[in-house]
């Protein structure tokens, strides 16, 4: 329960009559509503503290003692950091200029294409805490997607699993969740219980799970990081960087299962009784914002990775190491507002029009058919947007056989004067290689034609 109480001191207040009265009464008239506002504070934030049955602090307040297992039972919004992400100021402007993050490490990249749009000591090793969870959820889901785990796979609860402390779910032992619901307490509520429990199912311990992530880290050219456990609870040589953190949020970003559960605002588990308030503020308060995850820790500071859409171009935000939870959404929110403002990913196809049959040298027909053999999508200024155009170069002519889909050309993509990459043209038919016996035969059956 949050108490408020304001101490009025009147003393040496005149009530008589006149001009001093008057300033009295409206001293007094102040005061009332100081208490009246008081009041209603009161109420608001009780009703916003005791959310039913909860089961989530903030990410920082849970996991911020020595031995990171200090939880709380119920959720409490930070009211003395309410979010100041407002909605309708997240309309960034074209030219906006580079921002001023406050955290030890930061970086802003683009999806698609993996180009960086800003660093600050972007291979900085750090401490990720929660968003060590980034790497825990992109193995999930990668076995979800292989066939390894269902979303309705029954898993149950390990007395491991159960003493991790930090944020969680309070498992007990033997408690049994479906993978769609500890895919909720991951994402949404930073669950460490509910994480280990999904390592578990596809390792068999956190230990082998530690490994493949680490290894799936390798795989991603990850070359700053190093897991010591699925959690991110602040253990010696857990390290990273930010330019690590945004490979592999960029990775898991691209499979839209996630987003099933990092776009949620809030949720709840054991048939309602237990509630799930998301971490990320960002998903409430910036639009286009499509998750990703939070962090704190004692060791690790503020961190976070946050992910958003607008106008099909998708940016990765990293900020490690803030001095609290406010500077690490309003760091993100900048990042995210910088790249929006200033670029636009174009998806360009080749520019058929350009096209001509080329000639097949010794094949049973004299020519093939170009076609496009593929789209790209490309980061260009926004202002640059209508500047794109290409060049296309094709054979001048090809030796039979020649097999659909050979390489015949290229399209030469350019932004104004310079060029930002090509796509490959292909044969779009095959044609065999003309015999003797092949030829005398279409000869034989163009005398019979004519004749």
């Amino acid at each position: 329960m949050l108490f408020c109480r304001n101490y009025v001191r009147t003393s040496g207040i005149s009530l008589n009559k006149g001009q001093g009265g008057c300033a009295a009464k409206k001293y007094l008239g102040c005061v009332a509503m100081k208490r009246l506002r008081c009041i209603l504070a009161v109420i608001l934030a009780a009703a916003l503290t005791f959310v039913p049955t909860a089961v989530f602090a903030d990410d920082g307040a849970a996991e911020n003692d020595e031995k990171n297992r200090i939880v709380t039972e119920y959720y409490s919004p930070d009211l003395t950091d309410p979010p100041t992400i407002d909605a309708t100021e997240t309309v960034a402007h074209a030219g906006m200029a580079e921002p001023e993050v406050p955290a030890k490490s930061a970086i802003l990249m683009e999806v698609d294409t993996g180009e960086i749009l800003y660093e600050k000591n972007p291979h900085e090793r750090l401490a990720p805490a929660s968003i060590t969870k980034v790497m825990s959820l992109l193995l999930v889901v990668e076995s979800i997607e292989s066939g390894g785990l269902t979303l309705d796979t029954v898993l149950s609860a390990s007395e491991h699993a159960c003493s991790m402390g930090g944020s969680q779910i309070w498992l007990e032992p033997g408690e049994t969740m479906t993978v769609d619901e500890l895919l909720k307490a991951s994402v949404i509520g930073s669950a460490n219980d509910a994480t280990v429990v999904l390592g578990e199912a596809i390792a068999g311990s956190e230990e082998g799970f530690v490994a493949m992530m680490n290894e799936r880290a390798y795989q991603l050219g990850m070359e700053d990081t190093c897991f010591k456990n699925a959690t991110g609870l602040d253990a010696d040589g857990h390290l990273t960087c930010a330019y690590d953190i945004a490979i592999m949020s960029r990775e898991l970003i691209k499979h839209d299962i996630i987003k099933k559960y990092s776009t949620v605002w809030m949720e709840s588990l054991r048939d309602g009784k237990s509630e799930l308030v998301n971490t990320n503020k960002l998903v409430r308060f910036y639009e286009g914002c499509t998750g990703l995850k939070t962090g704190t820790t004692s060791g690790a500071g503020a961190c976070l990775s946050a992910t958003a859409e607008r106008d099909g171009m998708q940016l990765v935000a990293v900020v490690m190491g803030a001095g609290n939870s406010a500077d690490r959404f309003s760091g993100a929110r900048k990042l995210l507002d910088y790249g929006f403002a200033n670029w636009k990913t174009v998806t360009v196809t080749s520019d058929v029009s350009q096209f001509h049959p080329i000639t097949v040298n010794g094949g049973v027909k004299g020519s093939v058919d170009p076609v496009c053999g593929e789209e790209k999508s490309f980061l260009v200024k926004r202002n640059d947007a209508g500047k794109i155009t290409q060049q296309v170069e094709l054979s001048d002519s090809l030796e039979a056989p020649v097999e659909k889909g050979l390489t015949v050309g290229q399209a030469r993509i350019f932004c104004g004067d310079e060029e930002i990459g090509s796509l490959r043209i292909t044969a779009g038919d095959e044609v065999g290689k003309m015999s003797f016996l092949k030829a005398f035969l279409f000869m034989l059956g163009g005398c019979f034609r004519v004749a």
